[in-house]
């Protein structure tokens, strides 16, 4: 059996840290303070990343006109009829959530901690856009809360990271990565495959590059083409590849034998709302891709971390 696994996963899962860590089952409940992003406002960029959906990838979170109490409260009612004995981490999901003023950072995510069954935080952010009084104060939020920190890196290539206006360079994430591990704040790192003309090669460089990091997690996402963004725009006028369901499957097993088996798999699909996508439609049947990778990793007889040592 994999070392980090309970079931038949043959890889790091988030539900599985969670249970050690906290003794019961922990659930991730998505929010939208309101933040704008740096590639959206004019200080990187505009338009943001194409990819990007009109609510700064933060489909599943709260309404952004209701408080962060409220919102937090709505989706706990949801989540309360599936588990019982929970605990729960604030996901500020939407845009760049360190991007505003420190007493405008701290005011939400105090509001939030201080709800009842609260254990922790999720900040999704930019590596441009971390103030050093920002990290003073994340430093102290970690010492009084479990706190993550997620960055969106989505690959290594800066032919890709132009095509898809990141706005940001490599050596920005490293450097940021390196700042927040310093005062020992965990790391998760988001990556998306199948961008606009990477190879499966690219892909796997950029996982080589993320295992030789100081990283804590990484979430794996599947590009998916969403109405009204400028990805869909591209697409329209230009088709391009489009991974199938199994050529990502078949990616995703190499990711994971060549991951540290101690990174902590946060996330390994995509889950895009199928009323605004576009391609690909086989994401939608996310524990049908799940299983896949499960089944693949058995067939192969292999486990995340396999070929680190090899």
């Amino acid at each position: 059996m994999f070392k980090y696994s309970d079931s038949n996963k043959r890889y790091h899962t988030l539900d599985y840290y969670y249970k050690h860590k906290f003794g019961c089952k922990i659930a991730k409940i998505s929010l939208n303070a309101g933040f704008t992003c740096p590639n959206k406002d004019g200080t990187k960029g505009v338009g943001g990343c194409i990819y990007c959906s009109k609510l700064g990838s933060g489909d599943y979170g709260g309404k952004p006109y209701k408080s962060l109490t409220e919102q937090f409260l709505d989706i706990k009612k949801i989540m309360d009829r599936k588990w019982q004995n929970t605990k729960y981490i604030a996901y500020f999901q939407a845009n760049t959530n360190t991007y505003a003023p420190l007493n405008i950072l701290k005011e939400k995510y105090e509001e939030v901690l201080k709800i009842d069954g609260v254990v922790g935080l999720s900040i999704a952010t930019r590596s441009d856009s971390i103030t050093s009084e920002c990290l003073n104060y994340l430093e102290d939020l970690n010492k009084r809360t479990f706190l993550n920190i997620e960055l969106g890196l989505q690959t290594i290539h800066e032919k890709t990271n132009k095509l898809i206006n990141r706005g940001e360079t490599l050596e920005e994430f490293v450097i940021m990565v390196k700042k927040l591990r310093s005062r020992g704040i965990n790391v998760i790192i988001h990556i998306i495959n199948g961008l606009p003309y990477e190879t499966k090669e690219m892909m796997l460089e950029t996982i080589k590059y993320l295992n030789n990091l100081d990283i804590q997690g990484i979430k794996i996402h599947m590009l998916h083409i969403i109405k009204d963004t400028k990805l869909a725009e591209i697409y329209q006028k230009e088709p391009f590849h489009i991974l199938s369901r199994e050529e990502y499957v078949d990616i995703v097993c190499d990711e994971l034998e060549l991951l540290k088996p101690e990174i902590v798999i946060n996330r390994i699909t995509g889950d895009p709302n199928p009323d605004e996508l576009i391609e690909p439609k086989w994401l939608t049947k996310k524990f049908g891709v799940l299983n896949e990778i499960d089944k693949e990793m058995a067939r192969r007889d292999s486990y995340q971390g396999k070929k680190v040592r090899e």
